[in-house]
């Protein structure tokens, strides 16, 4: 059911960051002027290596629902890896809401540059596969139906109003199966899939399944079904009894009670997203910089977080804050959350700092020092109000954090048009270059936190 064929985007190739340490970087706008700490994390980090990370995730995995199979195995792949690194690895779990997934099938194949996950209705036939041609009855009014849709599925334009009444027709006139489409959103948004919820069928379930697909599927399904005949296969899936994993790792140390910095990032994603930039490309950040400053004593212990189910409400670090004691909450000097940091479209040509409170903190004073000594003050926001990422959990605690992204110049809320779709993909939205800036960025302002070792420090 999580399987996600993106045929040749596996192959995809980026172009590679090329600068030598000291050199100016591209959209700097000085040669970098650099501390002995920041050479030695610029010198090491590498985004050709977190792309192999994300050609994992996002590629082999695909789309890493919280509390399912998929986000196991992602689980699975980012301990081991830290594991490999000689961190000392803990998979922090907790419960999370049943999850309602669909899967679209063709013969001939569906269009493999997207993901054909969806949403399934929990009030509609689930844990079945049905197969049919496709009809488009556009509004779903019975006077747009034709003559015999008796074991086809039906395309239906989604109206919220309206959704219990279009889902009685279709079942009225034999429909094998409901695939509801969204309304276009407004450019750069697009609309993301959805398990479309039926109340008044909470009790008896509709007895064909009922989907809900993104505004890219949407597009693509009309356009093959404009070309000819299309038969689908709609399987659907109930995922119950969840439980969803934050992923956790530090290097052994004997000092167990001074002062940490967390690099963190998500690794979960919404339904039908491969989540290559939101947030493979925060997670496999962690990873590089895991690599790297593996080798680099410190006085603090760096801790990298990798929460489960974000996108259902933070619930990965709002469990790991709420187990903390004060204690442990008062070691921690700041949060590094990256979350959206590798994105290839153009417009995103600003890095925004952007905190939960409106105000600055440790982490974002050391983002903005690294990137003064980097040379990139003018792509660097102001520090801005904005939570809705893992960021949020820390502050709200009273702990220094703060979210790190590319976005639009306008406004931390203009995203790129791949977020939450399934065209989130490395090949249509991941810049080396962009996710090399930012592992050096993060990477040094980290670094300059967790203060390197004294000459025979241990």
């Amino acid at each position: 059911m999580l399987t996600i064929a993106l045929g040749g985007a596996a192959g995809a190739a980026l172009p590679a960051p090329a600068w030598a340490v000291g050199e100016q970087r591209p959209g700097a706008v000085r040669p970098p002027a650099l501390t002995g700490a920041d050479e030695r994390v610029a010198a090491r980090v590498s985004a050709e290596r977190a792309l192999h990370h994300l050609r994992v995730l996002s590629q082999r995995i695909g789309p890493r629902i919280g509390g399912t199979r998929s986000e196991h195995k992602a689980a699975d792949y980012l301990s081991g890896v830290l594991d490999g690194l000689g961190y000392a690895v803990t998979r922090q779990p907790f419960t999370v809401a049943d999850k309602f997934l669909a899967q679209l099938e063709a013969r001939p194949g569906l269009p493999r540059d997207l993901c054909w996950q969806a949403g399934a209705s929990a009030h509609a036939a689930l844990d079945t596969r049905v197969r049919g041609d496709v009809v488009d009855v556009h509004a779903g009014a019975p006077a747009d139906y034709p003559a015999d849709v008796t074991g086809r599925i039906v395309l239906i334009d989604y109206l919220a109003a309206e959704r219990e009444t279009l889902v009685a027709t279709a079942v009225a006139r034999g429909a094998a199966a409901v695939i509801f489409l969204p309304a276009d959103l407004a450019e750069p948004r697009r609309a993301a899939a959805f398990s479309p919820t039926l109340p008044g069928s909470a009790t008896t379930p509709v007895p064909i399944p009922v989907v809900g697909v993104a505004q890219a599927q949407k597009h693509r399904l009309r356009e093959r079904l404009a070309a000819g005949r299309l038969r689908l296969t709609v399987s659907t899936a109930a995922h119950r009894g969840l439980t969803s994993y934050n992923v956790l790792a530090e290097r052994p140390r004997a000092d167990t009670g001074g002062p940490v910095v967390m690099v963190s990032a998500h690794y979960d994603t919404v339904i039908g997203a491969p989540g290559a930039n939101d947030d493979g490309s925060g997670t496999v950040l962690c990873l590089e910089l895991a690599r790297v400053l593996r080798k680099l004593p410190t006085e603090a212990t760096v801790r990298f977080g990798l929460w489960g189910s974000e996108e259902q409400g933070l619930l990965g670090s709002r469990y790991y804050v709420a187990q903390l004691p004060q204690a442990e909450r008062d070691r921690i000097v700041a949060v590094y959350q990256n979350d959206m940091v590798a994105t290839s479209w153009d417009p995103a040509t600003r890095y925004w700092l952007l905190s939960f409170t409106g105000l600055a903190n440790r982490a974002t004073d050391e983002v903005t020092a690294a990137a003064t000594r980097l040379g990139y003050e003018p792509r660097i926001s102001p520090v801005t109000l904005r939570g809705s990422s893992d960021h949020q959990s820390f502050q709200e605690a009273g702990i220094a954090a703060a979210n790190f992204s590319w976005r639009g110049e306008a406004g931390p809320a203009l995203l790129e048009p791949p977020y939450h779709s399934p065209e989130d993909t490395i090949a249509k939205n991941i810049s080396l270059e962009r996710l090399q800036v930012s592992m050096e960025l993060i990477g040094s302002a980290a670094y300059a936190t967790a203060g390197p070792a004294r000459p025979g420090a241990v």
